[in-house]
């Protein structure tokens, strides 16, 4: 099979790139994204995995971040089905798992509703690289035995609604993204609804990229983790036991990253 016919003329291809680093991207990833001809990315696509993109590919960046969008979601439905009608073999980058805070349903009923084929290949979510770099489990016998993921993005002015009794119970990990911002809202009310001031958090920043930090601390001062974090820098918040440090000797967590 030649690489383009991976991807059938008008057919729209949603493409987890995963938290940053290009080695994360699955194998098929790779190779949808040599053969689409066109490739719609996000902001928080990195730029390891932008430069995958064959010469000659038409690029179009439909970057939102936090607070500020370059383009609203039904612009961008409208230019994968422009794309798709075209003729064209139309790969949408989505950082992390397009089904993870990826708006991938709404993309999928906007260009389902004119007959436009589309596939989703996952991708690694950032709850994940992180644990990996923090060297420790989103789960963990005896301490959390479940994984709550949760987005704290919100419109100006809006409140942050969440479930904050269920969110609170002990026992699970929770991971909040876009949480940075809110990150003294989210400690204020995990608290009042019941959970332990000494929580364990993580907070992760740029994910799997060179630039990455991982700050560790607990619950009650979560909010003051959080002001040395620029307003560009994606961050996660992960809350919870299991997060609570390396679960393996300092020795052989620096030995394996060193053989990597």
């Amino acid at each position: 099979m030649q690489q383009n016919e991976l991807i059938a003329p008008g057919q729209v291809w949603l493409v987890g790139a995963g938290p940053g680093d290009p080695d994360l991207l699955t194998r098929k990833a790779e190779k949808l994204i040599a053969a689409a001809e066109i490739v719609f990315f996000d902001a928080l696509v990195g730029p390891g995995v932008l430069d995958l993109i064959p010469q000659g590919v038409e690029r179009v960046s439909v970057g939102k971040r936090s607070g500020r969008h370059s383009k609203v979601q039904e612009s961008i439905n409208d230019l994968l089905l422009a794309a798709a009608k075209a003729g064209k073999r139309v790969v949408r980058l989505k950082g992390g798992d397009p089904s993870v805070f990826g708006r991938s349903a709404e993309e999928m009923e906007h260009l389902a509703k004119d007959g436009i084929r589309v596939s989703i290949c996952p991708g690694i979510t950032t709850a994940s690289a992180a644990a990996a770099s923090g060297h420790c489990s989103l789960t963990l016998r005896g301490k959390a035995r479940g994984l709550t993921m949760v987005t704290a993005h919100l419109k100006a002015g809006e409140p942050l609604k969440l479930d904050w009794e269920a969110l609170a119970r002990p026992g699970s990990t929770l991971g909040i993204y876009m949480g940075r911002a809110a990150a003294a809202e989210i400690s204020r009310e995990l608290i009042a609804a019941g959970r332990d001031p000494e929580t364990p958090v993580m907070v992760a920043v740029n994910v799997s990229l060179p630039t990455e930090r991982l700050i560790r601390g607990k619950l009650s001062a979560l909010a003051f983790l959080v002001q040395t974090i620029s307003d560009e820098d994606p961050t996660l918040l992960m809350i919870g036991e299991a997060v609570g440090g390396t679960h393996v000797p300092a020795e052989v967590a620096a030995s394996a990253a060193l053989k990597v």
